[in-house]
């Protein structure tokens, strides 16, 4: 099918279209009408094998090395991961590359009249039409299968069991530390939600999961069994060996299912980051070699020296050194302090705080306050341009009530003018190893990014 030729604008009007579905924190737990569109579409979703990732943090980062992995052994990639920091298309990549506005454009005018189908048998069974996350998960599927790709790396959007990137069957089935998050839909214990990420192992696949705590780890394994399936779980059959701070990143030592794989360089920051690595190693041995071929040590080299992850303890700016980190969850601002302390020598930190409602607020910021102890000298509470955004001042206040001292906390409710503030406060009495911390939420960090002039990756 050919079409007009694509400008920015075609991706926004396209935007603009799927925005006016239920949003994203608006997911229906459901997947037939997900089956009901890959039916009508000629099966996207069967097209080429999977890898398929769950977990409450590092699916983004495990997705990017996975990919890396791939793609330095000669095959041809598409990775689906959400949200996006700067553009839709951020979300659908090629061989690395976020999907073209010309694919992008494209393939949705051609999936359309086949989404209104689903749509129209949605209503008339008094069924809410596709959401905007199906939507954008129909079109990954549908891209992926027109380039086509050796192979497609799918991160979970919510939980796993009717997350609607499950209509794919993974190869195998790939799940990050889980910790609590999305407790109002996934459950109150590490155990419930280990039920609902579960959803993604399928027989004939292979499951690869980092360390976990006892009763997600015994759920997964559980389900394993059932279907089963071959498991690794980290800490048992691999795992990080040694790993020290270099320029940029850290030098790791990995064993993996096959092979002890020394001295990678990996250009991200902190043990959580390492751990991600093992776990995509793992990944790769899994979906290369059944987990029974040891990898070249030269290709994962080769493969982890050109990883990135924007917006994980990614620098922004140096002087002051401006950090954003999309630490959303307080596990997820646990490890980031530690990796902030470990690998960046900064005299003082101040910290510019946003967080989404559907968030736990003050556990987040109860996490911030102890893990960067006296190294955080002074907080801004702001808020992202989302509609969630937690306003600045709810947040302040949350802040005084857990003992952050009020002469300590400054709110502005504008981004702009909250980055402005930080930066002044971090350069007070000519300190030329004061930083600046943005986080709480990747809405925020998206923001951040943007006015910083950050391009999108």
């Amino acid at each position: 099918m050919t079409s007009e030729p694509t400008d920015e604008f075609s991706v926004e009007s396209v935007y603009a279209e799927l925005l006016g579905r239920a949003p994203e924190n608006k997911m229906e737990p459901r997947l037939a009408p997900l089956f009901r569109a890959m039916d009508v579409l000629g099966e996207p979703n069967k097209a080429y094998p999977i890898i398929h990732i769950t977990g409450t943090n590092g699916k983004t980062s495990t997705a990017r090395m996975i990919e890396a992995g791939l793609r330095a052994h000669g095959l041809s990639t598409g990775r689906y991961t959400s949200p996006h920091l700067s553009k839709v298309t951020e979300r659908i990549s090629l061989d690395g590359e976020p999907v073209s506005d010309e694919t992008f454009v494209r393939i949705w005018d051609e999936i359309r009249p086949y989404l209104q189908i689903v749509d129209d048998e949605l209503t008339a069974e008094g069924q809410p039409r596709l959401t905007y996350f199906e939507c954008l998960t129909i079109l990954a599927f549908a891209v992926f299968a027109d380039q086509p790709v050796n192979v497609a790396i799918m991160e979970v959007g919510l939980g796993g069991i009717t997350d609607a990137t499950n209509v794919g069957d993974g190869q195998v089935s790939v799940v990050t530390p889980i910790s609590l998050d999305h407790t109002d839909l996934l459950g109150d214990t590490t155990e419930d939600i280990a039920y609902e990420k579960a959803g993604i192992i399928k027989p004939g696949g292979f499951l690869v999961s980092a360390a976990q705590p006892l009763d997600a780890a015994q759920v997964l394994l559980e389900k394993a069994k059932q279907v089963q399936v071959p498991f690794r779980f980290e800490g048992v059959e691999f795992g990080v060996e040694s790993r020290q701070v270099a320029v940029g990143g850290q030098v790791v030592t990995i064993q993996g299912l096959a092979g002890r794989y020394p001295d990678l360089m990996v250009p991200l920051h902190g043990a959580h980051q390492a751990e991600n690595a093992a776990v995509a190693v793992a990944a790769l041995e899994a979906f290369l070699g059944g987990g029974e071929k040891e990898l070249s040590l030269e290709v994962l080299q080769e493969a982890f020296g050109t990883v990135s992850s924007p917006g994980r303890l990614e620098v922004v700016r140096t002087a002051p050194t401006i950090i954003v980190d999309a630490a959303h969850n307080p596990d997820g601002i646990r490890a980031s302090a530690e990796a902030i302390q470990e690998a960046f020598s900064l005299s003082k930190l101040v910290v510019v705080v946003g967080v989404l409602k559907e968030k736990d607020a003050e556990e987040i910021l109860r996490q911030l306050k102890e893990s960067l102890g006296d190294l955080a000298e002074e907080f801004c509470f702001t808020q992202s341009n989302s509609p969630r955004a937690v306003p600045a001042a709810e947040l302040a206040e949350l802040a005084v009530d857990l003992g952050f001292g009020e002469e300590n906390v400054h709110i502005a409710e504008k981004l702009d003018d909250a980055l402005e503030w930080a930066v002044e406060r971090a350069e007070a009495n000519d300190d030329l190893a004061g930083g600046v911390l943005v986080t709480g939420s990747i809405t925020l960090v998206a923001d951040a990014r943007i006015l910083l002039g950050k391009a999108a990756d």
